[in-house]
């Protein structure tokens, strides 16, 4: 009789053992099922939207587009260098500043559909740039547009340089 109940004590505790593990790992998928919404809010309170378009803005991308551009339509490619203050250093396109961080860049043909490549970059060969982040998408309601907006590490916005491939 005592050996049935040493099987039988060895049998609860392996069972409470494999409950215990498989109960530890429901528990520890939860937090992260929790967290996720808070991230997913954080896009918004970094000021993810896009400024309005603006009659200008309009008015430049449909010129652009009626003008057209031989040279890049032959590659498929443009590379612009734009100075924090919106300025553009060289490349192609006409770059249009909305606010601390804000750019548009227009190109002479539509690159809806393009592969975008930005980073924080200086126009000249002096020095590193400063640490940031910048992001890129295409721009609404403008087929031959792109937004970028640039922020400090801490996610403020500021004006910072970049550098832009776009390949349609």
């Amino acid at each position: 009789m005592p050996s049935f109940f040493r099987r039988k004590a060895a049998a609860v505790a392996i069972a409470a053992l494999a409950l215990a593990l498989a109960g530890g790992g429901i528990a520890a998928a939860q937090p992260t099922a929790a967290k996720a919404p808070v991230e997913a809010a954080k896009p918004a309170s970094r000021g993810a939207q896009q400024p309005a378009v603006t009659t200008a803005s309009l008015n430049s991308a449909r010129a652009l587009l009626a003008k057209g551009d031989v040279a890049a339509a032959s590659t498929d490619l443009y590379r612009t260098v734009v100075n924090g203050n919106g300025i553009k250093a060289r490349g192609d396109g006409v770059v249009i500043k909305y606010g601390v961080g804000q750019y548009e860049v227009q190109f002479g043909g539509n690159v809806a559909t393009a592969v975008f490549v930005v980073t924080v970059g200086r126009s000249d060969s002096c020095c590193i740039p400063p640490g940031g982040e910048v992001s890129v998408a295409p721009r609404l309601l403008t087929p031959n547009g792109v937004f970028i907006q640039t922020r400090n590490s801490a996610g403020v916005a500021v004006d910072l340089p970049f550098h832009l491939v776009v390949h349609r």
